[in-house]
C-alpha cells in the first residue's frame, strides 16, 4: 500500500471519479480538484461510495493562482489532469472554451509544477481524437502524425505537444496517455453511448421513445474506462517519463455498438431508431484505429474486456438503477 498523495484535476468525471477510487485502494491520500468544490454535486463520487474519503478543492485551471495554490496546499506527489471541455461535439460550438480550458489549463499546470520546490510527476490526459482518420492498415501508434478534425483534437494535441516540450526543457516527469474511446455507467447521457444504451434499456422497459442518431458508420476503439485508468497511474510509476496509446486495438463502428445493444435486449435496433442530419458533426472522424503495442511491453498494460463485454457490463449497470 502507498503513502503517496495524488491530486486528480477534474475529478468529478468519469474517469477522474475511478482513478480516484483505484488510487484510494492502493492506499493513497487522494485530492481532488474542481472549478466550484462547494457547489459541485460530485455525484459520480457518490455512487462510488468514497466522496467522504476524497478531499475536495475549488480550482480553475484557467487561473494560474488558483492552481498554484492548491498544489502548494495539497503538495501531491503525483497531478493527473483530467480536466477541461470533455466533449468532441460541443467543442464545434464552445471552440474557445475548448481551447481555453484544454490549453491555457494544462499550460498553467505545467508552469505551476515546475514552480514547486519538488515537482510532482504529472499525467495529462491526451485523447485519440488527435489523430483523425486513422485506416486499419496503419493504425496510430506514438510516432503517428496529429491531423484532428475537431476543435477538442486540436486542443488535446496542443496540450500534449505543451507536456512534451516541458519534459524536454525543463525535466518535468511529464506523461500523455493518447487515450482512445472508454466507457463506463457513469458517462453524462451527452455521450453517444450512454444515449444509446439508455434509450435501448427504456425502451426495453416499455418506453414508446425512439433513438435518433446521426452517422451510425463512424467506426471507434471503445474500452473499459475502469482498465484505462490503471494505465494513467502506471505511466507515472515507470523510471522515465513518455508517452502511450491506451486502446483495446479493435474498432468497431457505432451501428455495430447499436445493433449488439438492442441485440442484448432482444430487440431489433431498426425498428426503434431514426436518423437525423442535423445531429451530423461539421466535420467526423469516419475511420479511428489504434495499435496499444508499446503500453503492453512497456507498461505491462493491455486492454481485458472487449466489445461485446463491455456492451454488457454498460446495458447491465443502465438496467439496475431504480427509475
Amino acid at each position: 500500500m502507498s503513502n503517496k498523495t495524488a491530486l486528480i484535476c477534474g475529478v468529478s468525471g468519469q474517469d477522474g471519479s475511478l482513478l480516484a477510487k483505484a488510487l484510494l485502494n492502493k492506499g493513497y491520500n487522494v485530492h481532488g480538484a474542481s472549478r466550484d468544490a462547494e457547489l459541485a454535486s460530485f455525484q459520480n463520487l457518490e455512487t462510488l461510495g468514497i466522496l467522504e474519503h476524497v478531499t475536495t478543492h475549488s480550482m480553475s485551471l484557467k487561473d494560474f493562482r488558483s492552481v498554484q495554490t492548491v498544489l502548494e496546499d495539497t503538495e501531491p506527489d503525483e497531478v493527473y489532469n483530467l480536466s477541461g471541455q470533455s466533449s468532441v461535439g460541443l467543442s464545434f460550438d464552445q471552440p474557445l472554451e475548448t481551447i481555453e480550458s484544454i490549453v491555457i489549463g494544462s499550460l498553467n499546470l505545467l508552469e505551476a509544477c515546475r514552480g514547486l520546490d519538488s515537482a510532482p510527476r504529472l499525467y495529462f490526459a491526451g485523447s485519440g481524437e488527435c489523430y483523425g482518420n486513422v485506416k486499419p492498415e496503419s493504425p496510430a501508434n506514438e510516432e503517428t502524425a496529429f491531423r484532428p478534425v475537431s476543435p477538442y483534437g486540436v486542443a488535446k494535441a496542443a496540450a500534449h505537444w505543451q507536456v512534451a516540450s516541458h519534459r524536454s526543457a525543463f525535466g518535468l516527469f511529464a506523461c500523455s496517455g493518447i487515450l482512445f474511446n472508454h466507457e463506463s455507467e457513469l458517462r453524462p447521457r451527452r455521450f453517444v453511448t450512454k444515449k444509446i444504451v439508455q434509450a435501448a434499456c427504456d425502451i426495453a422497459r416499455g418506453s414508446s421513445e425512439k433513438l435518433i442518431l446521426g452517422d451510425v458508420s463512424i467506426k471507434r476503439d471503445w474500452g473499459w474506462a475502469p482498465e484505462y485508468v490503471e494505465a494513467m497511474w502506471l505511466m507515472l510509476q515507470q523510471d522515465t517519463p513518455d508517452d502511450y496509446v491506451i486502446s483495446t486495438g479493435e474498432s468497431h463502428s457505432l451501428g455495430e455498438f447499436v445493433e449488439r445493444v438492442f441485440a442484448y435486449l432482444n430487440l431489433d435496433w431498426q425498428e426503434y431508431t431514426e436518423f437525423d442530419k442535423a445531429l451530423l458533426r461539421a466535420s467526423e472522424i469516419s475511420e479511428n484505429y489504434s495499435d496499444p503495442w508499446k503500453a503492453k511491453n512497456q507498461l505491462g498494460w493491455a486492454a481485458t474486456v472487449r466489445f461485446d463485454e463491455l456492451i454488457g457490463k454498460l446495458v447491465r449497470a443502465e438496467l439496475a438503477k431504480k427509475v
